[in-house]
């Protein structure tokens, strides 16, 4: 029979061998660690980028609309201008919930690491709080809601894009979805990439662009404001994805061969047509110096540096038509993009009762 010592040293033993080891931790198909034991960090960069965000918490209700309001109900602006918002409110409004829907019904079920799933958390909060700013523009300049929200059933060039993207979350949220297979685990990246590279690093960036040159001339700044805002936010989202693609693609070798390459290259090649066919579509005509065509370069310009974040050659050898961005930040170098930063903000640390 066992003494007390020799019990207490077996238990010991025991809760030893259970202990977290760094080198097991894995991001995905990681069955032998437990998902919710966040220490030992292995992944520090999706714990700096958690703690990036938070340090850029914002809300959108602290920014002031009144000189938007004035400026959109006093002829302020022209249609042609009031068509590039409202596209932007229109696509923006859905596509953020999009992103958000696919991390929690998709990305996260499928991370078997803590600290991503803890930066997933975060994000996913985000989302909800640009979904939220769409509402507070909408409903400060009173906007027909169901014409905003509902934008991306009735213009082709909105639903193309979401419609592209929520293939990408259908096939992960089927029953019998895994990533335990190689073709399962690359259907997976290839949704990290749909969303962090495409979405996030391709399809939003336009819409920066048009609606931050409003701001650059002084025009509805509020919404200005608030788009400096999510564009702080997007630009951590999409160093957290490229930092989890890389690191998935570290990991698991075997996912990247040169078909599957080819067939990333050929989906952002997709993506960059669809993106100016809605480029066409919010600028028929000139407006703020932007032109349609400026935007085909642009996004160009775009795309060939996030395939080079992941790896893959550069397609287009295109340049960048609007450099008043890297006034906001520079594409080249997103992780310095809180040295450079326009708009300083940070929360609180104070909580009063």
């Amino acid at each position: 029979m066992l003494s007390f010592d020799e019990l207490d040293t077996q238990k010991n033993d025991t809760t030893a061998s259970k202990r977290v080891k760094v080198s097991e931790k894995r991001l995905i198909n990681n069955n032998q660690v437990d998902v919710n034991q966040l220490m030992p960090l292995k992944y520090k960069w999706a714990w700096e980028h958690y703690i990036n965000g938070c340090a850029n918490h914002w809300m959108p209700t602290e920014v002031p609309m009144s000189k938007d309001i004035e400026m959109w109900k006093n002829g302020g602006l022209t249609d042609d201008e009031k068509r590039v918002i409202m596209r932007n409110l229109g696509f923006f409004s859905t596509a953020e919930s999009l992103v958000g829907n696919n991390i929690v019904l998709a990305i996260f079920k499928h991370i078997t690491n803590p600290e991503a799933r803890q930066y997933l958390l975060r994000q996913a909060f985000e989302e909800a709080i640009h979904t939220h700013t769409f509402h507070y523009i909408v409903e400060s300049l009173a906007l027909d809601q169901g014409e905003v929200f509902n934008m991306y059933n009735e213009v082709n060039s909105i639903n193309q894009k979401d419609a592209f993207e929520m293939e990408l979350t259908s096939a992960l949220v089927a029953d019998n979805f895994t990533t335990s297979t190689v073709e399962g685990a690359q259907k997976f990246l290839e949704n990290l990439i749909g969303f962090y590279i495409i979405m996030e690093g391709i399809f939003f960036y336009s819409g920066f662009v048009m609606i931050l040159s409003f701001h650059r001339q002084n025009k509805m700044t509020g919404i200005g404001e608030q788009f400096q805002y999510i564009l702080r936010d997007e630009t951590i989202h999409l160093n957290f994805g490229i930092d989890l693609i890389n690191s998935i693609k570290e990991e698991n070798p075997g996912l990247w061969t040169e078909s599957f390459q080819n067939h990333i290259v050929e989906q952002i090649k997709k993506a960059v047509e669809l993106e100016i066919h809605y480029a066409q579509d919010c600028l028929p005509k000139g407006i703020l110096g932007l032109t349609a065509p400026m935007f085909r370069e642009y996004v160009q310009y775009i795309a060939d540096r996030r395939l080079e974040r992941i790896g893959l050659k550069a397609q287009y050898k295109s340049k960048n038509p609007f450099p008043w961005m890297s006034e906001t930040i520079d594409l080249g170098k997103e992780k310095n993009f809180f040295e450079t930063r326009v708009t300083e903000y940070q929360s609180s640390g104070n909580l009063s009762w």
